[in-house]
């Protein structure tokens, strides 16, 4: 660790602000909380459960960015809230120049037609009792789309985006008679059928083979250059990231705890909890064979009482006691768009200071 924290605070570095101006931003996600209330007996208020607590985050039209962190994380309730799913408690959503926070029935129909959304499980997301065509042409009746033809011919088109072809051998079929990659296909074709600017991915390929997880995420990458696509990709695992996100967000307990371009967090990465998703990466190595790889010891924390400080400090074997334990560190820039919440890297410029 210690050489990466030598590297990461020379004075030579870009500074972040030089690099990433504030324009062409399709969403801007400024200082978001999404916090669920416990109740006990039904009405007694018993915590809240603060899944996202002060995120920020941007991205431009046809950039794609990852937000990774292991299970628990918040990584897909901050999705389900760029969706308007779910609530803000505070901060801000800013979406195609509109904030979104408060939008209801029309505004919010509005909103998810230029959002779409990739799920984790196809098969689950899919209505057994609907077969490839009717699914598809769902979102354009709910959408106003009255003309069956012109449905029938974006239906058709949207499966050749797929590569489902020939399309006539898959209209008339239903989810159970498709393979796990071709059901990926269809959710894809959904999500793609209004044209969205926006593309969410909730762990695309976690569920299926590994032959396939490469196709998927090839098709993602040809239907974002060919549509100029804004797309966000949630995931744990760093070995997928690597290949398809330009921009990473890595998040732990509710928080990012840092966020950089993809090769500077993957060759330059400065928090521990971030080397130690790293080092969890499957790695063709023979090596691997006989050793386990590092990772921290514990679990990741209670998000109804989270500890106070760097959320990460309980696990962590470079706490500084008096300060990781008290304060939550601010982002620190280490240049080059690559900032860290971590107090190891205290001597930096501060970008942004947080509540305790």
């Amino acid at each position: 660790m210690t050489e990466y924290t030598e590297k990461l605070t020379e004075v030579n570095a870009v500074p972040s602000e030089t690099i990433d101006g504030d324009d062409g931003f399709i969403l801007e996600i400024d200082g978001l909380k999404v916090y669920f209330e416990l109740r006990k007996r039904g009405f007694q208020h018993a915590g809240f459960v603060q899944a996202v607590d002060g995120v920020d985050l941007k991205l431009r039209r046809g950039e794609t960015i990852a937000i990774v962190g292991e299970s628990g994380c918040g990584k897909t309730s901050l999705m389900k809230t760029i969706l308007r799913i779910n609530t803000p408690t505070g901060g801000t959503i800013t979406f195609d120049g509109e904030v979104i926070n408060n939008l209801k029935s029309q505004g919010l129909k509005n909103l998810r037609r230029k959002i779409g959304f990739v799920q984790q499980d196809p098969y689950g997301a899919l209505a057994p009792f609907m077969d490839v065509q009717t699914i598809l042409e769902e979102p354009l009746k709910i959408n106003g789309v009255k003309d069956r033809k012109e449905r029938v011919k974006r239906v058709r088109q949207v499966l050749e985006e797929v590569r489902m072809t020939p399309v006539d051998d898959f209209l008339r079929k239903f989810p159970h008679q498709l393979s796990g990659g071709q059901q990926q296909r269809v959710v894809i074709a959904r999500a793609m059928i209004l044209n969205p600017i926006l593309l969410v991915a909730d762990e695309p390929v976690s569920m299926l083979d590994a032959s396939v997880r490469v196709e998927i995420l090839k098709l993602l990458r040809a239907l974002q250059e060919e549509h100029n696509l804004a797309v966000i990709y949630i995931t744990h695992d760093l070995a997928t990231v690597r290949y398809f996100s330009e921009y990473i967000y890595v998040m732990y307990a509710g928080q990012v705890i840092e966020k950089a371009p993809e090769s500077q967090l993957i060759n330059e990465t400065a928090h521990p909890y971030s080397h130690a998703l790293l080092a969890a990466t499957s790695d063709p190595d023979p090596k691997n064979v006989d050793e386990f790889q590092k990772v921290p010891a514990g679990e990741p924390p209670s998000l109804v009482s989270p500890p106070a400080g760097c959320r990460f400090h309980p696990r962590c074997e470079l706490i500084e006691k008096g300060l990781c334990d008290v304060k939550r560190p601010p982002e620190f820039d280490l240049g080059n768009r690559h900032t860290v919440s971590c107090w190891l890297f205290k001597d930096r410029p501060i970008v942004r200071e947080f509540e305790n």
